[in-house]
């Protein structure tokens, strides 16, 4: 199919030069994963060298794939480019082509056989470390002193360190600054990108001793604490039931280390499932084949430690599990992003659709959606995929795990033994191998998708009033382990005493309506039950968008239990995120 440009790759080749127009330094390009990187990077080596005819370009990256990907769209594009390749793996060194695609692993120390470059582009620029004593630094550093006016451009979907902080932040940084970005969100509204979705995942992992090393948890913990029999079996358990359920066609399983990624594999196998395991240590031939079965839909699922994170190009991916915790949001967000390329469906012309044609075929095409996977907690850690925030270097864990005294509910540190409020003593209890309690944060905060949810519990609590606003009633919902939030202001003027009177009204509630918080609690009894609610993300948290009431009944008759159970719960004073 002929290459045509989309309006976001013209405007990140436009902001690279209006960047140079303002200052001589290294831009850096933020493009989501699967938005066209290759084709943004070939654009720019076209316009460099139609504006200047001898200017010599040098194109990096570490992955053997995307040295061939990036080298395929450039020819693709300018067919009679002098262009070559510079990597052992492809059994090619054309180390003196004007535009050359090079990999880092046999570049590295043949700065003086390339010689001259006046522009290094680099791939999947997250990966060049701070040290200078790293093949990409050596590289970097032997290329500037031959030209010191060397300019270096970087592509990321990723634009922080693989431990913390910014790429465009800190003494030692390459890169000045971030001249364009086309994030996640962007790409799966304007119908580029196959939307993620997450659901609860009842397996999650015990970090009780997994220390940290360089930046990341230690692998030799991890694997400790997640490599056990029984967790695994119950993990894929509940990999195939969704998988089964949904008809997901290909899988990606992210895992600590080899031995867990092949006994992940042996379990799903035994599920009946193909399914291989790629590292670091498998062969070029057996990697090459194992990723041309996943993208041709012979092979089901690929086991991995960290392998398939950057680098690799499988459309078809519907399904990713990670089974691995890790600090880096660098990691988790590439990870995810594996699942986010479209799959068109048959005839379908992208090129001349419309957004809203674009999202409608997505919709009805073959992969509607990829199912994120939590396992290992990595959206808790670092939020939704759509809108992480690197740690600064030195910034700490976050907050200290608290528990709730039951005696007096004195919030308390999560390691006391006694109360310092009642002096009741804390039980201990031994730690499961994995919660009963399952994680809910959403996947994408931007992007929400319909999500109507069971109620299985209700509170009314009376909610006072900050910086003179009126006093509201705040409702919970327990849906499953979730408890969910919800404000209502009968005191208010306009939509928020709108909103308070239609839910009142709707769950069979007398009129007059109440007409102050207070009021509304002690009529409570009036109102039916909450049947199901309709949510989508905020951040870490949810917010009530709709309601649907049960037949109307007495809430707080105690047959069947109340559903205005007023027992306190942590996270309903923890979550207190009022709107009024």
């Amino acid at each position: 199919m002929t290459f045509v440009p989309r309006y976001y790759q013209n405007e990140a080749v436009q902001a690279v030069f209006d960047y140079w127009e303002e200052e001589p330094g290294h831009p850096l390009v933020d493009m989501a994963t699967g938005t066209g990187k290759s084709g943004t990077l070939a654009m720019l080596i076209d316009r460099l060298l139609s504006g200047w005819a001898h200017l010599r370009v040098f194109v990096v990256t570490h992955v053997e794939e995307l040295v061939e990907g990036n080298f395929k769209e450039y020819i693709g594009m300018c067919p009679f480019a002098p262009a070559g390749l510079f990597a052992a793996s492809l059994g090619r060194r054309d180390a003196r082509s004007q535009v050359l695609f090079g990999q880092l692993q046999t570049v590295h120390d043949k700065a003086a056989q390339i010689g001259h470059v006046d522009v290094l582009m680099i791939d999947e620029v997250h990966l060049v470390p701070s040290d200078g004593n790293t093949m990409y630094r050596k590289l970097i550093a032997a290329l500037m002193a031959i030209n010191p006016d060397m300019k270096i451009v970087g592509f990321t979907a990723t634009p922080y360190r693989l431990d913390s902080g910014r790429l465009d932040e800190g003494d030692d940084r390459l890169f000045d600054r971030v001249v364009y970005t086309y994030s996640l969100a962007q790409g799966i509204e304007d119908g580029y990108l196959t939307r993620l979705t997450s659901k609860p995942s009842e397996v999650k992992y015990d970090m009780t001793g997994v220390h940290r090393l360089g930046g990341d948890f230690k692998k030799s913990d991890l694997a400790k604490a997640t490599d056990k029999e029984e967790l695994t079996r119950a993990a894929v358990n509940e990999i195939m039931a969704y998988a089964n359920a949904e008809n997901r066609k290909t899988a990606i399983i992210f895992c600590n280390g080899i031995d867990h990624a092949t006994h992940v594999r042996d379990e799903i196998r035994a599920h009946g499932k193909t399914c291989e395991v790629l590292s670091g240590k498998t062969p070029k031939g057996e990697r090459r084949k194992i990723i041309e079965d996943l993208k041709a839909g012979r092979l089901w699922g690929c086991t991995n430690d960290n392998v398939l994170s950057t680098g690799t190009n499988i459309p078809g991916v519907d399904l990713i599990a990670d089974m691995a915790p890790t600090e880096s949001c660098n990691r988790y967000v590439q990870r995810a992003g594996r699942g986010t390329r479209v799959v068109w469906p048959a005839g379908f012309d992208f090129n001349s659709a419309t957004k809203e044609e674009r999202k409608a075929a997505i919709e009805r095409g073959p992969k509607p959606n990829c199912r994120y996977m939590n396992f290992a907690g990595n959206i808790e850690r670092h939020g939704p995929v759509d809108c992480v925030t690197p740690k600064k270097p030195g910034s700490g864990q976050g907050e200290a795990p608290i528990k709730l005294c039951m005696q007096c509910e004195e919030i308390c540190a999560a390691g006391a033994r006694v109360c310092p409020n009642c002096g009741s003593e804390f039980e201990f209890e031994e730690k499961p191998k994995f919660t009963a309690r399952p994680t809910d944060v959403a996947i994408l905060a931007t992007v929400a998708e319909e999500d109507w949810r069971r109620v299985t519990g209700r509170a009314f609590r009376h909610h006072a009033g900050k910086q003179g606003k009126k006093d509201s009633v705040k409702v919970t919902f327990m849906t499953g382990y979730t408890a969910i939030n919800k404000w209502y202001a009968p005191e208010a003027s306009g939509r928020a005493r709108a909103d308070s009177d239609r839910f009142w009204k709707s769950h069979g509630g007398l009129t007059p309506f109440p007409k102050n918080a207070m009021e509304w609690l002690e009529r409570q009894g009036e109102l039916s039950a909450t049947a199901e609610i309709r949510v989508e993300p905020s951040g870490k948290y949810w917010n009530v968008c709709d309601y649907k009431p049960t037949s109307p009944q007495a809430a707080n008759d105690n047959t069947p239990p109340p559903a205005n159970d007023n027992r306190r719960n942590l996270e309903w004073e923890l979550e207190d995120g009022i709107p009024f």
